[in-house]
């Protein structure tokens, strides 16, 4: 509650839960441990504050949550003003995911400024800032009853640190290894409390981590003058002025699933495809399906109702599959108006819902993009889709000081098949949600951080671990703010491996592939946005290869194009040999020229610049393939391995989805004849064409013709 303070909030009342049995404590509970409930009524008056509480909390079938729910609704119903819930969650899932869970069903926002938290510190910081807190309960090897009940977390401190040093024991007990019970604090503005006499009570004998309790027996509330308040009740309903320090008593009803707010009917209407022509594209490897949808034609130019039709196609595509959106891993949305970001996540989320996603809700990136400029509906959607449903997801929900919360109907991480797929990050303040003041490299430095902080839950680095960082840059930051950023992009990543490598004793680290993509807006007008994607090691040894030089293998003359030296200058490259490709291709002005060259095919020059922006377009097609399909051949990765291939164009060539798609699958298709291999998987293409202001490997020179961006990963493996 004071770091709640801190950040901004007001406190306006209290919630607590009381035992069924006022003489029988909850002690096996993962979310309410009842010790010492007898004084927590005191609180009302220590705080000058409502204090809200349920008669009669009993163990439910399926989730203990529903008495929190009753009794929340209460306190909203009695005090509209109340918009979000502050709890102590520092490490439990089971209890953050709860209030989380509570909190989204009343349109509340969950705060858990201790989340994530170093334990360590937090304690220092709670006894320096002056919380006088007694435990209430022991249950750890080396805590004896008789001996540690009662005492002071400031007397405790030393002792709690050695344990953790023996036994392992988390220090602020975020393992139920104590409990207690606070009599005062800063919060306290008008009374102490003094507990003036309690008894021991030992729930178990156990001879290694034996289990008491203390039972308050008197107590009473010592007032204070002159005490500055952390809080005022200026802003609390005039009504609610004169219940301050009274408790109030929340009858139990019979509804006790009923959701105050409705869940979205998430039924897809029918599509029909005779009203609509779509741009569909999928790729091949039997792990993972990557699947684009777009439409040709815009529904009256509103991004609701394109949105709604690409969302029902895709769904119904995944089921063509087998698949719904549990399926889903990642999905980047792309919109051509950020500006309307709060409706095209209404429109989501009729569709993708926790309830449809019991496995968790997919990760997600979302920036504007020049659609409608190059022929795109106002909605354009890509999503990574897999059979094996195993996979591991980071969604939380709650506001703290660790990493920005996800307040919305995707997560920050899913960790599949070895491969973490962050959402786009940007450079917000975690505790306030507000983008840090400084500009481009401000927000990118704490963008860096805020992932760093999501890798480390899944046990690793994006400084050692990371395949491909992909930058999206507002059209707003200049280019010498972008050369800075990248610039701050490269040391930071620097630092963070020298520490990571020296913490870990080894020198192992991936060195990953960097894409600058311009765009003309992000969500919150951020100037960038980063999108890593990590490599997950399982533990298997593995060799990694940046190489920028050819292998020299013997390459295929497919048409005309030989191995010459420039052609590495295009390339950039991670492979994790027989796991993992990742691979960047950049057409500059100056290679499309040097392609047309060399192109056995060049057709005379020719006036219209259509046409010769049609004609370099199909050589320069050609030439991409065929030097993604050498750099994978060379390191023993096929087609089918394709996870996802993204060729980004700027629009300021002007050319349409319409001309582009049949240009590069045209190359697709000659490539697979060419070759004999399995390019293609029916009418379909494999790739995504995705347009943006431009791309490039340096944020200074965003300038390429085109760029393709590849992942690919062993279907086989």
């Amino acid at each position: 509650m004071m770091k709640s303070i801190h950040y901004g909030h007001q406190i306006v009342a209290l919630a607590n839960l009381l035992p069924a049995d006022d003489d029988v404590d909850e002690l096996d509970s993962y979310m309410y441990q009842t010790v010492g409930h007898q004084i927590i009524v005191s609180y009302a008056e220590c705080m000058g504050l409502p204090l809200h509480q349920e008669l009669g909390y009993r163990t439910t079938q399926g989730d203990e949550v529903e008495d929190m729910f009753i009794l929340l609704r209460e306190v909203k119903r009695q005090i509209p003003e109340v918009t979000a819930v502050s709890s102590g969650a520092i490490a439990s899932d089971y209890q953050r995911l709860r209030v989380e869970s509570v909190c989204s069903r009343l349109g509340l926002v969950s705060l858990a400024y201790l989340w994530k938290q170093d334990q360590s510190l937090l304690l220092q910081e709670m006894i320096a800032n002056g919380i006088l807190a007694v435990t209430v309960k022991v249950a750890a090897m080396g805590l004896v009853p008789g001996k540690h009940l009662g005492k002071e977390i400031a007397f405790l401190n030393a002792y709690l640190h050695k344990l953790k040093e023996l036994y392992g024991i988390n220090v602020c007990g975020e393992g139920g290894e104590y409990e207690t019970l606070t009599l005062d604090c800063p919060l306290f503005i008008n009374a102490r409390i003094v507990l003036d006499e309690y008894q021991v009570v030992r729930h178990s004998s156990d001879s290694i981590a034996p289990v008491g309790i203390l039972h308050p027996l008197k107590f009473h509330l010592e007032k204070k003058v002159d005490i500055q308040s952390l809080t005022s009740p200026d802003n609390i309903s005039e009504t609610y002025v004169q219940k301050l320090g009274t408790v109030f008593e929340v009858e139990d009803t019979l509804e006790r699933c009923e959701d105050t707010f409705k869940s979205l009917d998430c039924s897809a209407d029918p599509i029909d495809d005779l009203a609509h022509k779509f741009n569909i594209s999928r790729t091949n490897n039997k792990r993972t399906l990557s699947l684009s949808c777009s439409l040709q034609d815009s529904c009256n130019g509103d991004l609701r109702e394109d949105l709604k039709t690409v969302l029902a196609k895709t769904e119904s595509l995944l089921a063509g599959f087998g698949f719904g959106w549990e399926n889903v891993v990642y999905i980047h949305l792309y919109i051509d108006e950020m500006s309307k970001f709060s409706e095209a996540n209404e429109t989501y989320v009729k569709f993708i819902t926790q309830q449809r996603c019991p496995f968790g809700v997919p990760s997600r990136s979302t920036v504007e993009m020049p659609l409608v400029e190059m022929g795109f509906s106002k909605a354009y959607m890509e999503v990574l889709a897999s059979s094996n449903k195993d996979k591991k997801v980071l969604h939380v929900q709650s506001i703290s000081s660790w990493a920005p919360s996800c307040i919305g109907p995707y997560s920050q991480a899913t960790l599949h098949d070895n491969i973490l797929h962050m959402a786009g990050q940007l450079g917000l303040d975690p505790p306030t949600m507000n983008l840090c003041s400084g500009g481009a490299s401000a927000e990118l430095e704490l963008a860096l951080r805020n992932c760093e902080a999501v890798a480390k839950c899944f046990r690793c680095s994006i400084s050692t671990s990371a395949i491909m960082f992909v930058v999206y840059c507002s059209k707003r930051v200049s280019s010498s703010e972008r050369h800075d950023m990248q610039e701050k992009l490269e040391t930071i990543l620097r630092q963070m491996r020298i520490f990571q490598l020296q913490e870990q004793n080894t020198c192992k680290a991936l060195d990953p592939v960097v894409l600058y993509v311009l765009v003309p807006d992000l969500p919150k007008s951020a100037c960038v946005e980063i999108k890593p994607v990590l490599y997950v090691d399982d533990g298997t040894e593995i060799a990694t290869e940046t190489i920028t030089e050819s292998s020299g293998s013997e390459a295929p003359h497919y048409w005309g194009f030989k191995q010459e030296n420039w052609h590495d200058s295009c390339i950039q490259k991670l492979v994790v040999p027989g796991k993992i490709c990742a691979v960047t291709l950049s057409i500059t002005s100056e290679d499309a020229a040097k392609i047309c060259f060399h192109s056995v095919s060049a057709d005379s020059v020719n006036d219209d610049q259509y046409l010769q922006y049609k004609s370099l377009m199909e050589k320069s097609s050609r030439f991409c393939f065929y030097l993604l399909d050498k750099v994978m051949a060379d390191n023993g990765f096929g087609w089918e391995d394709l996870m996802s291939l993204r060729i980004y164009i700027p629009a300021s060539l002007q050319m349409s989805i319409a001309m582009l798609l049949p240009t590069f699958n045209k190359a697709l298709l000659e490539l697979s004849e060419a070759s004999q291999k399995k390019v293609l998987n029916g009418e379909e293409p494999i790739f995504n064409i995705v347009p943006v202001i431009g791309a490039g490997r340096s944020a200074s020179s965003m300038s390429n013709i085109i760029t393709c961006e590849l992942l690919g990963q062993k279907s086989w493996a």
